[in-house]
């Protein structure tokens, strides 16, 4: 495969404003009754500065970009709360979880609404008041009928309310009238579910009663002697189970406040610059905060002294400002995730802060971005309102072995065509077909096509077509490689289709017909509540390389799959007697939609209900480039959030043979265990290469899997001193106990009054004490395992291998199977077609494997633009 590393297409980052979680903590259930929270949909939501909303599913630690709903111009998400409501219990006994709304604010005077099941903006207002600066929601009652509230801070000072009841946003009233409107409400959050805690900008914190707007207390900190303005800025407030308040302000104080007397009880100066966020367990055991001067601190109880507080440690995770953080302890998973300027969410354990690493979430989006007219040589990128065309003129072996070896390689690149989508909506997804002479952009209201000609002078002329969208737009869109057919999602799960033909005026677009989706049995409990029809969001789509059939995929796992029909032929690769049946199931709507039987049309595959459910939502759905024989069935990859690899003949609705005989056992290892997600293919014959944000594998489909293929690496790391016992809890992996740099707890025996002995924890005063302690005197449990690092000459002996065999396995691993690790981080990998014929790049399994040259797409962070940031004393840009 020749790969041009392309770093020259951009993809600006855009900070992170605002994490909130669906829910803060599951309550304990009992061992045997796990399954009741089975159905429970946590999610993640991540604002950012331009706009977008981000929804993440936490999946035990593998954290799925499911969904980002694109912001717009002069669009920014500044906050995010999350309204669960309270659990019912329906008749038959099965559980009715809360329903979950997503609400937002962004320096304005508005609040919205987010519909989930659609992907876009659901309900908008506003009052008669300034900037909403904090958000917070009114915790749920005793009776379950009692109706929640939205409470919101102003820029001058105000405090308002909104009612959310009945599935409503509307302005209620105004609690609070500042008698100063220089004082701002900055950050907020209740203390029970009638008193809510204000930071504000003149240095006070305030106790409100929301029932009548009352002030019950006012907290002050003090003056700020080294600011001119000499007021302190209090930017995050939290609440303890127990009732107590933690604040952070702008003098890098975290402050801890008695929530009966409202009285300061402890004030930790952990930070040299301003706290901007704070996050506290579930328990109310650990606190949390991020500072302007990039530090992440956690606190703990000082053992022996009630409601006092230390600092075990702060690391410094971000490149930036830890401008917001949020927590979540539940199934297994406690972590905190915080984010900033920098634009890579970082998941940090909380539980088992200091024994387990924490993870950095890539900057960039699940969806490929970057799509490419590989016959043309264009390589597309798309972002906000912006579309960017590049042509690739000399094919890699020319730039490394011909006439243009010695040129400048940007001589061998052209920015083409910068195309701007007007609207107030940002670009959700972009196609182009195979030629490049037709392009597709589409945003939340409309869909934008256009018709691309290259002159004489290799210039790019853009006509714009005309599409029938009906003001809906869409989430995807994607282009047949015949180009004859434009297919996209709306309104999150309804798929569409229409007809691309040409005339005398150049392209036109016909009116578009709706793709029946077959009707799942989806419990009426789950329907109900949680995010209610949410995993039924469209998120792959594909069309076979002839064109004759496509495909998408939801976020719950389950496939489509339609066939195009030929006026007067039976459906492609099907019998008549199915073809019939499969007419039969149709409803009236869809007689309706398709009318004319003259002309072509997609009907549902007969065989569509075989395909199974998939285990875990799908990353990547393509089908197979090698052209299909007569009487033989497509070849549809579905790739899965847990790395299960999965081959489908669709026209008979089964696994393919590959699938049956290598299943995920067989895979190799270190496909199985690397923590990053699928993000896309790139098909060369049998071969498959797939990619994530940091790595590249490959995947020979017509060899078989050999079982020590799989377990290689497990037979290397067998003597390996970092082993995964246990459970992790959501981020990064274990640390050996030597390298943790969580406080070590050590027991002193101490004589009891009755005489008997009691264990007594003793605080470690110096965190390299520990290391001294462990490695003096404790002998780590897997120290026999040292010289077996690499698993290296003394563990192919144990196996009774020779260096020969060695080779020869590696031989016979490789042609089947290969990765690395070279490229990162990856937005896209896509083809592009050599204008020389070359030479076949060899046989598998009597199979030949075409040439390949591609186009790879990186966006290192330290590409990004992100504005300046804060430097402590003798501290330095690096």
């Amino acid at each position: 495969m020749d790969i041009h590393r392309c770093r020259f297409v951009p993809y600006p980052a855009s900070a992170i404003n605002a994490v909130a979680f669906s829910h803060a903590a599951l309550p304990p259930v009992p061992a045997g009754k796990k399954n009741l929270q089975k159905n429970i949909q946590v999610r993640l939501a991540v604002g950012r500065a331009n706009g977008d909303i981000e929804i993440w599913n936490p999946l035990n630690g593998s954290w799925h970009q499911e969904l980002l709903i694109p912001g717009g111009n002069d669009r920014s998400i500044d906050g995010l709360v999350w309204v669960t409501d309270p659990d019912e219990e329906m008749a038959d006994g099965k559980i009715i979880h809360g329903k979950s709304r997503l609400f937002s604010v962004g320096y304005t005077n508005t609040i919205t609404e987010w519909d989930l099941e659609k992907a876009r903006a659901k309900k908008h207002a506003s009052g008669q008041h300034g900037e909403i600066w904090c958000l917070g929601v009114q915790p749920p009652s005793s009776d379950l009928h009692a109706p929640r509230k939205l409470v919101a801070g102003t820029v001058d000072g105000n405090l308002v309310m909104y009612s959310i009841e009945d599935g409503d946003l509307k302005f209620q009233k105004s609690l609070i009238r500042a008698p100063s409107k220089k004082v701002k409400m900055v950050s907020i959050c209740f203390q029970s579910r009638n008193v809510v805690i204000v930071g504000c900008s003149n240095s006070t914190i305030c106790a409100y009663d929301i029932r009548n707007g009352s002030l019950l207390q006012q907290m002050t900190l003090g003056s700020d002697h080294s600011s001119a303005s000499k007021n302190i800025i209090v930017w995050s407030v939290k609440c303890l189970p127990n009732g107590d308040i933690v604040s952070g302000d702008s003098t890098g104080q975290v402050c801890i406040w008695d929530g009966k007397t409202y009285t300061q009880a402890q004030r930790i100066q952990s930070h040299t610059q301003d706290v901007l966020c704070l996050a506290v367990s579930a328990d109310g055991r650990k606190i949390v905060s991020g500072g302007m001067d990039r530090r992440t601190a956690l606190y703990e109880p000082v053992a022996g002294q009630p409601g006092r507080w230390s600092k075990a440690f702060h690391r410094r995770y971000h490149g930036h400002d830890v401008k917001t953080m949020a927590s979540y302890e539940g199934k297994g998973m406690s972590v905190v995730v915080s984010g900033g300027p920098d634009a890579s969410p970082v998941v940090m354990p909380l539980r088992a802060a200091g024994k387990e690493f924490h993870r950095t979430l890539p900057h960039l989006p699940q969806t490929v971005n970057v799509k490419s007219a590989s016959k043309a040589r264009f390589v597309v990128s798309w972002w906000d309102n912006e579309v960017r065309i590049w042509h690739l003129s000399s094919p890699s072996r020319d730039l490394l072995n011909g006439a243009v070896a010695t040129t400048d390689l940007r001589k061998t690149r052209k920015l083409i065509a910068q195309i701007y989508v007007k609207g107030d909506h940002n670009i959700t997804s972009a196609a182009i077909s195979e030629d490049g002479t037709f392009l597709v952009a589409s945003t939340a209201t409309d869909i934008k096509a256009f018709q691309l000609d290259i002159t004489d002078s290799q210039q790019l002329k853009i006509k714009k077509v005309e599409v029938a969208s009906a003001g809906h737009g869409a989430m995807k869109v994607e282009i047949s490689p015949d180009r004859r057919w434009l297919s996209w999602v709306e309104s999150g799960s309804n798929v569409m289709a229409a007809e691309i033909t040409v005339n005398e005026d150049g392209y036109a677009v016909s009116a578009p017909s709706k793709l029946r989706r077959l009707h799942r049995q989806i419990p009426k409990n789950i329907l109900l509540g949680g995010l209610g029809t949410y995993d039924r969001n469209v998120t792959q789509m594909a069309f076979s390389p002839d064109s004759k059939m496509f495909s998408v995929a939801d976020i719950a796992g389950w496939i489509d799959t339609w066939v195009l029909r030929v006026p007067g032929e039976e459906t492609n690769g099907t019998n008549k007697e199915a073809d019939d049946a499969s007419s039969s199931d149709s409803s009236d709507d869809e007689e309706e939609d398709q009318k004319d039987a003259t002309s072509e049309r997609w009907v549902r595959n007969p065989n569509a209900a075989l395909i199974p459910k998939l285990d875990s939502a799908p990353v990547v759905l393509s089908f197979s480039k090698t052209p299909r024989q007569e009487g033989e069935d497509y070849t549809l990859l579905a790739i899965t959030t847990l790395k299960q690899v999965l081959v489908f003949n669709p026209l008979r609705g089964a696994l393919a043979d590959w699938s049956r005989r290598n299943t995920y056992a067989k895979l190799p290892e270190q496909l199985r265990v690397t923590r990053d997600l699928v993000k896309g293919v790139v098909w060369q014959g049998p071969r498959v290469w797939i990619y994530g944000i940091s790595f590249l594998f490959m995947l020979d489909l017509s060899q078989d899997l050999d079982s020590q293929d799989a377990s290689a690496l497990s037979k290397q790391k067998a003597g390996l001193k970092r082993k995964r016992d246990g459970k992790e809890n959501g981020a990064g992996g274990k640390m050996d106990s030597q390298n943790a740099i969580a406080p070590h707890k050590i027991r002193a025996a101490v004589a009891g009054q009755d005489g008997a002995t009691d264990w007594v924890d003793v605080e470690m005063a110096d965190a390299d004490d520990q290391k001294g302690a462990a490695s003096s005197g404790v002998e780590d449990e897997d120290d026999d395992d040292d010289e077996d690092m690499d698993g290296g000459e003394l563990q192919r002996l144990r196996d009774g291998e020779s260096r020969e065999e060695q080779k020869k396995d590696t031989v016979k691993q490789k042609a089947k199977w290969w990765h690395t690790y070279q490229y990162r981080p990856i937005l896209g990998i896509v083809p592009l077609d050599s204008e020389t014929v070359e030479e076949s790049n060899g046989v598998s399994e009597g199979v030949p494997i075409p040439p390949l040259e591609v186009a790879l797409v990186e966006r290192p962070s330290w590409d990004c633009e992100v504005p300046p940031r804060y430097f402590s004393n003798g501290e330095r840009e690096r």
